[in-house]
């Protein structure tokens, strides 16, 4: 069992989000949705029978989705952060996740269209920031240009020493 699991605060979508995130990641599965009851429906104010929770994986981890009214949104203060292995992957998930009114940032940083926030990065970032300050200065300053990463652009900014 998966000791620390994200739960994400939705107000009605929890279901659509889940589908949506499920549909983008290979090996991603919806694994358990609740309905509402007597006793959650009054406590909650959710109408008894529509979702409550949906249990999903994404990539081996395990996440639940929670309806639970408009009381709270998402910030920028939690993103996931996806590791890509290389550019293809960075982009066709920068695709997806920003389709149907998501949102690009800055530095791989996204909003998708639930409001919530993802960094797409690809994972040789890491490898170039590591070691050499100099090198992680010049791969930062042109990370610091970009909306979504180019992987090349990064790299010859680190062989720029």
């Amino acid at each position: 069992m998966q000791k620390i699991t994200p739960m994400l605060w939705f107000d009605t979508q929890a279901e659509e989000a889940a589908r949506f995130y499920t549909s983008i990641f290979d090996g991603s599965k919806i694994k358990t949705i609740t309905h509402y009851g007597d006793a959650g429906a009054e406590a909650s104010g959710r109408p008894k029978g529509s979702v409550m929770t949906v249990e999903f994986e994404i990539e081996g981890q395990k996440f639940v989705g929670l309806n639970g009214g408009p009381q709270f949104k998402f910030s920028e203060a939690i993103s996931f952060v996806v590791n890509c292995k290389n550019q293809k992957e960075i982009d066709d998930l920068w695709a997806k996740l920003t389709s149907g009114g998501g949102e690009p940032s800055v530095c791989g940083w996204l909003k998708d269209k639930f409001g919530l926030s993802w960094q797409i990065v690809p994972a040789r970032f890491w490898e170039l920031m590591e070691g050499d300050p100099a090198r992680g200065e010049r791969v930062m300053a042109a990370l610091m240009q970009m909306t979504k990463i180019d992987l090349e652009t990064l790299e010859k900014a680190a062989e720029r020493g």
